[in-house]
């Protein structure tokens, strides 16, 4: 959990330092910092769904023999 807490903190900043670096407006770097991890959050959660799907249809199943 502690790593989770950390990159999220990085992301933060990255994303605020961005905004700020390419606007020079403390918020429009804040908005930034806030509203680009949300997305970039629900944008993972249903790439995660997408990609397991996938690689479920690619397995192939060997049968079982006793």
């Amino acid at each position: 959990m502690k790593k989770t807490c950390s990159f999220a903190i990085i992301h933060m900043l990255v994303a605020f330092t961005v905004g700020f670096v390419l606007t020079g407006d403390f918020w429009v770097g804040s908005a930034l910092a806030l509203v680009e991890p949300a997305c970039n959050t629900v944008a993972y959660y249903f790439h995660e769904k997408w990609w397991n799907r996938g690689s479920r249809g690619g397995e192939q199943r060997v049968p079982v023999t006793a």
